[in-house]
């Protein structure tokens, strides 16, 4: 039973793409089609109210932990990620669109939870998003929250194999709503104001449990010496060599009025509690001559914590949601021959009647990229450090593929 229901949602997936591939073929048949490797395949109409590009990836993951105190060795191999990405314009260049499905195990998990009707967690980015006035632009739909930087980089464009444990235990994440997004300048210096409405929850959340709560985020950048090269402040390393520096500071505040999951749009979902989560971000991406370096921290607090049984504690409440402090900074060095090292010191201090305990981490990264973040070969090191546990150290390595 269980082969046969895995059989007919591949053949689903399967369908999916080959009707999207049938269109583009029609699309292409009346008009060019534009490729270069790296950056997608590009179908735009004759009379210039419609584009589309397709895209593809994949990770192929290697990843190794070895107990330092048992010496017990655990690894395994598998497909990290596997995405595929539509975007472009409706009628008018103002009017754009992006789709983003994840099909690996590891992307779609999660989702045999009443509260995603036990379907797969397949969407990931489904939204659209109009410029009406100049800078100022409304999206709607479903896509990450402004939050931590390192969270709203593209898994496809990071530094190491994968993001930090601040991100893991942190993140906002993807969630459901609308965002306003404006950009500013003064000079030379740009700024950057995002402000998001969203249901809170995260993504794909189809039973509502959350009722009458919502989510609200906003977020500054200030980049004093003008943009990066290529929107370099949202990818890792420094591929495209700024020739002066190029600094982007960020900041995001975010109020959850009534969460209900354990790490707000991520985590459990709570039965007895309720809590207005506020979290705060700082960050800062530096790059210059092939140097990069970005920083982060977040702090996260429960304000409230509202209890929906009788019989539910305030004490039960605090150890269920994760908050505390986190703070992270990484730098990396790209050679001419396109090899890069780089090095990441991640520390992660849960609040004590969370249960969690503290955790360091120490990551020693190399990379080679082949054709900048759509072909490349990465490896990473890392020392973990947690109290009350055993020291583990662990290996990965990653190839990342897409057209």
């Amino acid at each position: 039973m269980v082969s046969k229901n895995f059989y007919y949602l591949g053949m689903k997936y399967f369908m999916c793409v080959v009707t999207m591939l049938l269109l583009s073929c029609k699309v292409a048949n009346a008009q060019k089609v534009n490729y270069s490797y790296g950056k997608g395949i590009r179908f735009n109409a004759e009379d210039s109210t419609f584009s589309l590009k397709m895209g593809a990836r994949f990770q192929s993951l290697y990843d190794g932990s070895l107990n330092l105190s048992s010496g017990d060795w655990n690894d395994q191999l598998l497909i990290r990620r596997f995405r595929l990405k539509f975007d472009g314009f409706a009628y008018d260049p103002s009017v754009t669109y992006k789709l983003e499905l994840g099909l690996s195990n590891r992307d779609n998990a999660g989702g045999h939870e009443p509260e995603f009707k036990n379907a797969a967690n397949l969407v990931l980015d489904a939204y659209v998003r109009w410029k009406f006035y100049r800078n100022l632009s409304v999206q709607f739909g479903q896509t990450k929250l402004p939050g931590n930087r390192e969270r709203v980089i593209s898994s496809q464009k990071l530094q190491f194999v994968d993001r930090s444990l601040l991100n893991k235990n942190f993140s906002l994440d993807r969630d459901a709503g609308v965002q306003f997004l404006n950009k500013s300048t003064s000079g030379k210096m740009v700024i950057k104001q995002i402000f998001s409405v969203s249901m809170g929850e995260g993504r794909n959340v189809t039973n509502r449990t959350n009722k009458g709560g919502y989510d609200l985020t906003g977020r500054l950048e200030f980049l004093p010496f003008g943009e990066f090269m290529g929107g370099g402040d949202y990818f890792s390393s420094d591929l495209a060599r700024e020739k002066s520096p190029k600094l982007s500071v960020g900041v995001t505040y975010d109020y959850n009025s009534r969460a209900a999951r354990t790490k707000a749009q991520l985590g459990d979902f709570t039965e007895d509690y309720r809590a207005r989560l506020q979290t705060f971000f700082a960050d800062a991406m530096f790059k210059y001559n092939g140097f990069s370096a970005m920083a982060e921290y977040v702090d996260r607090r429960a304000l409230e914590y509202l209890l929906l049984e009788e019989e539910a504690t305030l004490s039960g409440a605090e150890q269920f949601y994760y908050t505390g402090q986190a703070f992270n900074l990484q730098a990396g060095y790209l050679f001419k021959s396109n090899y890069e090292i780089a090095a990441r010191f991640t520390i992660v201090n849960p609040q004590e009647f969370t249960l969690q305990n503290d955790v360091q981490e120490y990551t020693l990264g190399f990379s080679k990229y082949i054709v900048g973040h759509t072909l490349k070969v990465q490896s990473d090191l890392r020392y973990i450090d947690e109290a009350n546990t055993d020291g583990k150290l662990g290996f990965r390595l990653q190839m990342e593929f897409g057209f």
